[in-house]
């Protein structure tokens, strides 16, 4: 993420270089050697590199990302905070802390960047923290906000812990969808699927293809399942604060047995002698104890 306008530290540079690497053999990998010469190295928050003729930024059918989640990037978090930039972060930028600035949440900054660049018609996928779902205020709670009220979101999946090996934040997977301006949100907790194997020093959960399967087909097939999934619309949201987990709108479920009334009656002769049972253990225990109280002197 070098750029002319700010001071990267090498560990950074070092990442940045590693990480474009590693897309370029993705790309050869999967036959798509042709999209090498638009692999880019730079900041993408401070100095977009795709732009029109005009120097406008250019607006994506398609976005995928899987951005950093916490960066020490306050060298130029004040120039995020420009007039130009003023639209593209409306939800704002991070303080700085004093202790701990390699903590700064960066991720919200590319999720605004995203939503800014998606056309009309623009869809998107954002690996982050499962804690932005969730996030009762903040940036965090402004974008999802804002998802909702231009009625841009097409759900979330909650995926299990360790599903990346070098990490053990809990991730979702957001999609984002400016078609979708009727509703029709999948929320779902696939958070209790997979295996746990180990991968060197650390455990990994590796989703089965059955289940791969099963989340595919659950959310394009808009499905509710129990446990699993629910449907739910914007307005739905906002009853629930705006949150984006699928726990939250899970139905309560209490099961009721059916009892005749001699079995009613004979549960309810138990529950008497019991009680009777303790309320005289707890006559003998008072006695006992305002014994010893009695017992007790000055000296």
């Amino acid at each position: 993420m070098p750029s002319a306008k700010t001071n990267v530290p090498s560990t950074v540079r070092i990442s940045l270089k590693k990480s474009s690497n590693l897309l370029r053999l993705n790309l050869i990998l999967n036959n798509l050697v042709h999209s090498i010469p638009n692999v880019i190295k730079g900041n993408t928050l401070l100095d977009p590199y795709h732009r029109d003729r005009d120097g406008k930024l250019k607006k994506f059918d398609f976005i995928v990302s899987n951005p950093p989640f916490k960066l020490d990037f306050s060298d130029y978090v004040e120039d995020l905070k420009s007039k130009e930039n003023h639209e593209r972060f409306f939800a704002g930028t991070p303080n700085v802390p004093k202790a701990k600035p390699d903590g700064m949440a960066i991720y919200p900054m590319f999720i605004q960047h995203i939503m800014h660049l998606m056309t009309a018609k623009g869809r998107a996928a954002v690996v982050v923290p499962t804690g932005f779902i969730t996030a009762q205020s903040g940036i965090e709670r402004k974008i999802r906000e804002r998802m909702v009220e231009e009625k841009m979101l097409r759900g979330v999946v909650s995926m299990p812990s360790n599903i990346f090996a070098t990490t053990g934040t809990n991730v979702s997977i957001l999609f984002v969808d400016r078609a979708n301006t009727k509703g029709d949100i999948v929320l779902m907790d696939a958070s209790k699927l997979g295996v746990t194997v180990k991968d060197g020093k650390n455990q990994k959960t590796l989703l089965r293809p059955e289940e791969e399967d099963r989340i595919i087909h659950t959310f394009n097939a808009h499905k509710a399942v129990e446990d699993f999934s629910v449907v739910v619309s914007y307005d739905d949201i906002r009853e629930k604060n705006y949150s984006f987990s699928a726990g939250q709108y899970f139905d309560v479920k209490i099961e009721y047995v059916d009892i005749t009334a001699a079995e009613f009656d004979a549960k309810m002769d138990g529950f008497r002698a019991n009680l009777d049972q303790m309320f005289g253990e707890s006559r003998v225990l008072e006695g006992e104890i305002q014994k010893q109280l009695n017992q007790i002197v000055y000296e």
